[in-house]
């Protein structure tokens, strides 16, 4: 039977994920190491999982109302506040998610008409185009640039702006770059969401791993909280990517057509898993601080090793993503991962999968063992050396 006359065509157009393919052919190669996806090497704190079991044992765990349980929303809204001063009513302005992956699907589904335009600033997390494309909204890629420490910069960003912009994805600190915004980088941009009456979309999944200043929310900007959805989660802070719970912070009029298509589309995250962030979010600030104080030895070391070996890198100030250019070795980004997952059984991902402005780099996670790291090292020296 043939299928495509089936498919839409908007997703028709929707490529699958080049990180995950490198991913999968790790599992080929039993002694590789993967530095392709970025996920904490840490078990979930051991408190978060325990409140989980009591939850399991003590509560009915049915759906909860469709913005999440009362308890989380007060306490997502506690640490917004007591975290980044940012205020927002746990009843009407927030919403918990499915992750920040679908905090993000559906906070573009919620305002995208057709051919609505969408600032995407690349390199970047490559969820941001195909979520655009299956909103029916068109793509606008933003470069950044190594010179500017892969900051979006307002003169650039001004030059994509057409009558069908309608919002502007802000990914920081970012994957792939680790590249953070200061107070008066997130001013400038601002300036230009005011002038030209854009959304902002946030994407501040990493916003308890900055290394050199704290985290500044582009809502907490003077004039931008009315024109801001920030998205969070608990997957990269507190070690719980599989719990698949994130949230969504905005103006009371945008939270509220937002859940109309978080209820339609998942009815409410697993209430295993908000009990679990309720937990999170009220004793896990230790477990933070020491997740983000080894993310930071582990940042220095390959920083260092890496400028070391001779590579272009710029140093990154967030996240646990390093992308240095592999510009000077002669040959492509992606024959330079299959290389060197092929000679030396070692995964990392081409930085041509996060736009074309990742062409020419690699993303290295460091979310793993320091162990894991330093044999990595050592594997990427042979393997550069072997390209001379």
């Amino acid at each position: 039977m043939d299928y495509e006359k089936y498919v839409s065509t908007k997703v028709k157009q929707v490529e699958f994920s080049t990180i995950r393919h490198f991913f999968n052919l790790v599992y080929q190669m039993p002694d590789a190491i993967s530095l392709c996806i970025g996920e904490p090497d840490f078990s979930t704190p051991l408190h978060i999982r325990e409140s989980a079991k009591v939850a399991l044992d003590s509560y009915n765990l049915g759906y909860t109302p469709n913005p999440g349980l009362p308890e989380l929303r007060k306490a997502i809204s506690e640490y917004l506040e007591v975290r980044f001063g940012l205020k927002y009513r746990p009843d009407t302005e927030i919403i918990v998610t499915i992750g920040a992956s679908e905090a993000i699907d559906i906070a573009l589904r919620t305002i995208i008409n057709p051919g609505d335009e969408v600032l995407i600033p690349v390199p970047s997390f490559i969820a941001y185009k195909p979520c655009t494309q299956l909103a029916e909204g068109v793509p606008v890629f933003v470069p950044t640039y190594f010179e500017d420490e892969f900051k979006l910069k307002k003169d650039v960003l001004e030059k994509y702006i057409t009558k069908n912009t309608k919002a502007l994805i802000l990914p920081y600190p970012n994957n792939p770059t680790g590249a953070v915004l200061t107070k008066k980088d997130l001013e400038e941009i601002a300036e230009v969401v005011e002038k030209y009456d854009l959304l902002v979309i946030s994407d501040e999944v990493y916003a308890e791993l900055t290394y050199e200043q704290d985290h500044i929310p582009f809502a907490a900007i003077m004039g931008m909280r009315e024109r801001t959805i920030t998205i969070n989660g608990f997957s990269k802070s507190f070690s719980m990517t599989g719990w698949r719970l994130g949230f969504i912070a905005a103006p009371g009029g945008l939270a509220r057509e937002i859940l109309k298509v978080h209820q339609y589309s998942v009815t409410c995250a697993s209430t295993i898993s908000q009990f679990a962030g309720i937990e999170a979010l009220k004793h896990g600030k230790k477990d933070v601080e020491e997740m983000r104080g080894e993310y930071d030895r582990r940042r220095k070391f390959l920083f260092n090793s890496l400028i070391n070996l001779g590579f272009d890198c710029i140093e990154p100030k967030g996240a646990f993503y390093i992308f240095p250019s592999i510009k000077k070795f002669g040959i492509s980004d992606t024959e330079f991962a299959e290389r060197l997952l092929k000679e030396e059984k070692l995964a990392v991902v081409p930085g041509s999968a996060f736009g074309d402005g990742g062409e020419g780099f690699i993303r290295i996670a460091y979310s793993t063992s320091m162990e894991n790291l330093k044999e990595a090292v050592i594997r990427i020296e042979k393997f550069i050396n072997g390209l001379k």
